[in-house]
């Protein structure tokens, strides 16, 4: 499952469809505060590459959640759908939108460090904390 492939989901109402031409199917999760605000819990996610075709773009919604990176979701139905890296374009895709749940495989959890204890996974992942995230990705 190392290979980058073709995705497409929609959100709750239909209204937007999106298309990743070059998806990676290791979904990861992630604990930051801003995520867990963000949806009730942790982000669990796919890196869906930089070229993304959106359908129903009348219906997104965009929040600059920080200098890095923006928050996309539906402003009908409020579905989460991706984490847009500013400087490089990368779409972290909301996995539950997907079609290809049977393809899917959690593999990783990033600020783990930051996850409370009340929820815990049973998947054997690599895990990495805030600082590890910000030393290995940060501009």
């Amino acid at each position: 499952m190392d290979e980058k492939q073709a995705v497409s989901g929609s959100c709750l109402c239909g209204k937007i469809a999106i298309e990743a031409k070059a998806a990676d199917l290791h979904v990861g999760a992630c604990h930051c505060g801003m995520c867990r605000k963000w949806g009730g819990g942790p982000l669990l996610a796919v890196d869906g590459g930089t070229e993304i075709t959106i359908n129903g773009e009348e219906f997104v919604s965009r929040y600059s959640s920080s200098e890095w990176a923006e928050r996309v979701f539906c402003k009908e139905c409020g579905t989460h759908l991706f984490y847009l890296l500013k400087d490089s374009g990368q779409h972290i895709i909301s996995a539950g939108l997907l079609e290809q749940q049977d393809q899917m495989n959690m593999d990783h959890q990033i600020f783990i460090d930051k996850k409370p204890g009340y929820y815990a996974f049973s998947n054997d992942t690599q895990n990495m904390t805030e600082a590890e995230v910000f030393a290995k990705y940060a501009p």
